[in-house]
């Protein structure tokens, strides 16, 4: 038997719930503008080892003159040979290109091709395809064509998404965290809280060095995950030209890579997490940190923009590369996509707020994403600012100074992370977003404990006394960031912790280092920034401090024994 899908964007609406031969019938009724695309996906012999496909995609939007249809596959198929079309792969994304006689085709038209592909385990359709970079939502099976089972479930199907992953779930210890923790003495203390899962380069897909791969952690949350709920933290970070303002976290993709952002990186994420070995996890996503706010404060004409930034910025890969991964993604039923927006200190001015906000809803609706394809933002990742600061309100005053123009607060409109969230969800929903958002705040490194955690308000003498005197975050500057000395661990990962707020996390594992604190060759395309540096004087983001960063540090990521054990020691709420 033959085993066919036919694929198309914006047809749910439509037709939801009906047959991949139903869906074909109603688009042709329909009229050609309301299914841009549509692709029949049919296996046409099948021997066990390998198979032939034929494959017909038809255009109903605006007539081109050049075709690529685009699918990853969620096994090890392999093409070997095609007809009346280029195909070629890389990993589990193929790519099928016109020849130069088919490659135009008017609104209405199709073009067929054919190939010859291996195979070992199951032969399933793809989910998804891709229609010069624009995805076509899928639907296969039908009254003559029984749905396959080893097909991933219809990522355009019924959702059975709570509206709190983290309530009423156990989170997902990492064993490779939780086994650097327990071995760090003191460790076992908190060797069990629940981490981040970093997909910070391709190769995390598969493991790096012998380590656990995608699916590996996957299946380990299965095992965890028992008679009860689970949600597995991912952290999406793979960006072209990432984080164009540090040079700590840079990233292995050049600024215009965005292809292969898409079919090296997302594609097989997706791919794997469509899986339905995992559809009973509640996959939390939280997407590229660190990025889309640098387009708003680090840019021309800001005295804070970097070149690289205005690359970024102008060529637009930041948001196409987000609303890539939330349309993807989002595709998922059980995937919870949460992305960054930052922290207070960062962009809680005036300036910078609501201009994020829009930025952020910007990419929310890029790349065939809608705001429907994010649950929620994350704030804190990676960071230290303090979840509340309870010595001052961003309404005191000193003498008829108000808190806002102390040097600390800097005219900031938030003191702390909690009103800065709480306040950022509000925002976007006023602009859009759905009215039930979420909102995570990363505490792994926040707490501020210790003998130099103030107990008190500081002195009325002066505004900034009493700020500096009264607050919990002990940095030198709000804009420092790498491998602060002083840090405590912070709240622990609980569900539901405040008004608009999914969870507190642990998305930073504690005892990964931020940045090397001296240059260091790596294979990662991480570069050493000053600002991790323990000498350097600073810069005009964080206005020319010391970077208060601590010495002896690793390149990002890799497991820093000095801070993690500082980390412990200034816990608050303090470890027992």
């Amino acid at each position: 038997m033959t085993r066919s899908r036919t694929a198309m964007l914006a047809a749910l609406a439509l037709v939801a719930g009906a047959s991949g031969t139903a869906f074909a019938a109603q688009s042709a009724n329909a009229g050609a503008a309301a299914v841009p695309c549509t692709v029949d996906y049919e296996v046409q012999n099948d021997w066990g080892s390998g198979f032939t496909a034929a494959v017909t995609v038809t255009n109903n939007g605006a007539a081109t003159s050049g075709w690529s249809l685009g699918w990853t596959y969620a096994g090890s198929q392999k093409v070997t040979n095609s007809w009346n079309a280029k195909v070629s792969q890389s990993g589990a994304a193929v790519t099928a290109a016109n020849e130069s006689y088919n490659g135009t085709l008017p609104t209405g038209g199709s073009a067929s091709f054919g190939f010859q592909a291996t195979y070992s385990g199951s032969n399933a359709i793809p989910a998804t395809f891709t229609l010069n970079g624009v995805t076509c939502n899928v639907d296969d099976g039908g009254p003559t064509d029984p749905p396959d089972p080893t097909d991933p479930p219809d990522p355009g199907g019924p959702s059975d998404r709570v509206d709190n992953p983290y309530d009423g779930a156990k989170v997902y210890v990492n064993p490779e965290w939780s086994e650097k923790a327990a071995a760090e003495p003191g460790g076992d203390r908190i060797a069990d809280q629940p981490t981040g899962v970093w997909l910070d380069r391709t190769a995390a897909i598969e493991g790096v060095n012998g380590g656990m791969g995608l699916r590996d952690h996957l299946d380990e949350a299965l095992a965890q995950k028992g008679s009860g709920e689970l949600a597995i933290q991912l952290v999406i970070y793979n960006l072209p030209g990432r984080d164009c303002s540090a040079l700590a976290s840079n990233g292995e993709l050049g600024p215009t890579e965005i292809g292969k952002y898409k079919t090296e990186y997302i594609d097989p994420i997706a791919a794997i997490l469509a899986d339905p070995k995992y559809a009973d996890l509640r996959i939390v996503t939280t997407v590229e940190i660190d990025s889309l706010p640098n387009l708003v404060t680090n840019v021309t004409p800001r005295p804070t923009a970097t070149e690289n930034c205005d690359v970024m910025k102008a060529n637009g890969n930041y948001q196409k590369g987000v609303g890539y991964a939330l349309n993807k993604l989002g595709d998922v039923g059980n995937v919870y996509n949460y992305v960054d927006a930052g922290h207070h200190g960062w962009l809680g001015w005036d300036d910078n707020f609501g201009a994020s906000a829009d930025m952020f809803k910007t990419a929310a609706n890029t790349e065939g994403a809608t705001v429907a394809d994010v649950h929620g933002f994350i704030v804190n990742t990676a960071n230290y600012s303090a979840l509340k600061e309870e010595h001052f309100k961003i309404s005191d005053s000193v003498n008829g100074t108000s808190v806002r123009q102390s040097k600390w607060v800097d005219w900031n409109r938030y003191t702390d992370e909690l009103s800065y969230a709480q306040a950022m969800r509000d925002q976007l929903v006023s602009i859009g977003f759905d009215q039930n958002l979420g909102m995570l705040i990363d505490t792994s490194r926040n707490g501020w404990g210790g003998a130099a955690r103030p107990a008190g308000p500081g002195p009325q003498t002066s505004v900034d006394a009493y700020v500096d005197g009264g607050r919990y975050d002990r940095r030198i500057h709000l804009g420092n960031w790498c491998n602060q000395s002083g840090a405590g661990l912070g709240e622990r990962p609980q569900a539901s912790p405040a008004a608009g707020i999914d969870a507190y996390v642990w998305m930073k594992p504690p005892g990964e280092s931020d940045g090397a604190s001296e240059p260091i060759d790596n294979d990662e395309g991480k570069g050493f920034d000053r600002m991790c540096d323990p000498t350097y004087e600073g810069n005009a983001r964080n206005g020319n401090n010391p970077s208060g960063a601590l010495g002896d540090a690793p390149v990002s990521g890799h497991w820093f024994s000095a801070q993690f054990q500082e980390l412990m020691k200034n816990a608050y709420p303090p470890l027992s």
